[in-house]
């Protein structure tokens, strides 16, 4: 049986019947726009037509201009650049972004991308040293840096310019670096403070190709920065969503890279049109099983592979990247049902605001993947932590109503490394000291969010019986896309709607029906609600739904199911 209660989003109707009324639109599409915090035409069209020129002038950053003269002094003396980034999709693209530009531009440039595993997150002094006996005379960090003070130390005794591009909440100190490139440092004028790893190195691509009079460079790199910052899971309004926008539909329509198609045909996406929804569970995934079960470099290759002739190169690495993510997924499996038995035995583990559970042994490539599947299925924050030996490392996510590195910030002498923003982190700290880590998490979760709490609230966009679903309301919602935080995807109620195919198990993890309502037929899926079976039949053939709509296609056609979140008898 669920527990939310169903609850309707106000809304300005003069203002939305405005809108509807001047862009030719379904009244719901106004209303819905309204909700996404549009407040007047200006902001609709915006909305509504993304385009290059909405991008922001990159030079409003914080040091850009600095940065922006060191790097092209740099690429005219052929000095060594080394890009560092990240192992996580974020920082893939961003470190690929960054080096292909430079490399077109004649620099002198290389990457480099730790590994997991071994080197752990973020820069690190063993890392800069590792790089200045390599050659290293600038490194620019892109996706990590800005809480790495002891690295910047070390990049500066040794003649390093160390370059920090990140987009992470700065710490109470900043890296003494050659300079700092981050929409979140206090004091900065940036319009957008939210964008992903991979858009702030967009800003940098974007201030280059000005700089040098390539401009027309900047929309091939789009691609990447939508794919960066749909994994990041950053709000997809403003900025963040012109980037996603005109990224997918270039992805969309090509001509891409080898290794860009490669990717998109080994995720079963070719002759698509690919969305938001097949990059988080169609690209992304395969790309991040790189860094979580081996190396990251895999990945980099592939996105970095653009001449035709390396064709089969670059399918011989996506197959091993899909290789990769058949076994992140088993290892995640196994990991998330040790954890959710771990849960559900311990009553005090479920008793509190957040989740933290640590184990040994847990493949620390999957855990993140995990503490987000448990926010799903217990709609709570969760931490997992890793153990081996004296050492444990956790991975973290987030809701929207819990600041994660806030909580983190409270706890910060019980880490030897942590960071992140306010829906994910990552820590590592002593074993000692997973126990006293639990007992402050649950402490700040339980103030903030209320000890034991089970009830949530289902907010509901609008009511849309499904015999008012037309292709014109089907139209004006796709244009409403890139769906994601900060712009989620509309949920609908519809009321005494028939089920006239009883619940059925679909790959025993999953509830398939048929909804009638006036003759108007829908197939409907409830994911991941194999469990509901008993108390959906238990509520007789009529039922109020709330749900969402998407896309089947098959053999070239296309038809609209539900997906359903939520059930009740019919009102």
């Amino acid at each position: 049986m669920r527990l939310k209660a169903w609850q309707a989003h106000e809304f300005d109707a003069r203002l939305a019947k405005s809108i509807s009324d001047s862009f030719s639109l379904p009244p719901l599409i106004g209303r819905l726009l309204v909700q996404r915090g549009i407040s007047d035409r200006s902001a609709a069209h915006r909305f509504l037509n993304p385009r290059v020129e909405q991008l922001h002038d990159p030079f409003q950053l914080t040091d850009f201009s600095k940065t922006a003269d060191r790097l092209l002094v740099a690429v005219q003396k052929k000095e060594r650049i080394v890009i560092h980034g990240d192992y996580d999709v974020d920082g893939v693209a961003s470190t690929v972004m960054v080096s292909r530009l430079l490399e077109l531009l004649g620099a002198n440039v290389c990457s480099y991308i730790p590994n997991r595993l071994s080197d752990g997150y973020g820069l690190s002094s063993k890392s800069v040293k590792a790089l200045h006996d390599e050659g290293a005379q600038i490194i620019v960090s892109v996706d990590c840096g800005i809480r790495s003070v002891e690295a910047a130390d070390r990049a500066a005794l040794l003649g390093i310019d160390l370059i920090v591009t990140d987009h992470h909440e700065p710490g109470p100190v900043l890296p003494k670096a050659f300079s700092i490139i981050n929409p979140r440092l206090v004091g900065s004028i940036y319009p957008e403070m939210n964008l992903s790893g991979a858009g702030v190195a967009l800003k940098l691509v974007q201030g280059l190709c000005q700089r040098t009079g390539h401009d027309a460079w900047l929309p091939g790199f789009l691609k990447l920065a939508a794919i960066g910052t749909v994994a990041d899971v950053v709000p997809l309004q403003g900025e963040n969503r012109v980037i996603v926008k005109l990224g997918l539909d270039q992805l969309s329509s090509g001509p891409n890279s080898v290794g860009l198609d490669a990717l998109i045909e080994v995720a079963g996406l070719v002759g698509k049109n690919i969305d938001s929804e097949n990059v988080a569970f169609g690209l992304v995934p395969r790309l991040n099983a790189a860094g979580r079960m081996a190396s990251a470099d895999l990945a980099a290759r592939l996105l970095l592979t653009t001449d035709p002739a390396r064709k089969r190169e670059a399918g011989l690495l996506a197959r091993e990247l899909d290789d990769l993510n058949t076994q992140r997924q088993k290892e995640q499996r196994d990991v998330f049902t040790m954890a959710q038995e771990m849960i559900e035995a311990n009553s005090d583990i479920r008793s509190h605001g957040m989740i933290v559970i640590a184990r040994e042994g847990w493949h620390r490539g999957v855990i993140g993947i995990v503490a987000s599947k448990l926010v799903e299925t217990f709609d709570k924050p969760a931490m997992v932590l890793s153990v081996e030996g004296d050492v444990a490392h956790g991975s973290a996510r987030s809701t929207p109503d819990f600041d994660l590195l806030g909580a983190l910030d409270q706890c910060a002498h019980l880490f030897s490394q942590f960071g992140g923003h306010q829906m994910a982190a990552g820590v590592t700290l002593e074993a000692k000291n997973v126990i006293p880590l639990k007992t402050s998490l649950y402490m700040y979760a339980d103030k903030m969010l209320g000890e034991g709490q089970e009830a949530k609230t289902l907010h509901i966009d609008a009511p849309l019986e499904i015999k008012e679903l037309s292709g014109e309301v089907v139209a004006g919602l796709n244009r409403l896309k890139p769906f994601g935080r900060g712009n989620p995807e509309p949920v609908f109620q519809a009321s005494g709607v028939k089920m006239v195919e009883r619940p059925k198990l679909l790959n025993n993890q999953h509830l398939a029906m048929s909804l009638n309502q006036d003759g108007h037929v829908f197939r409907a899926i409830a994911w991941q609600s194999a469990h509901w079976k008993d108390f959906l039949v238990g509520l007789g053939d009529e039922i109020d739904v709330v749900y969402s709509l998407m896309e089947n296609h098959f053999r070239g056609e296309s038809t609209i199911q539900l997906s359903i979140a939520d059930a009740r008898k019919a009102r």
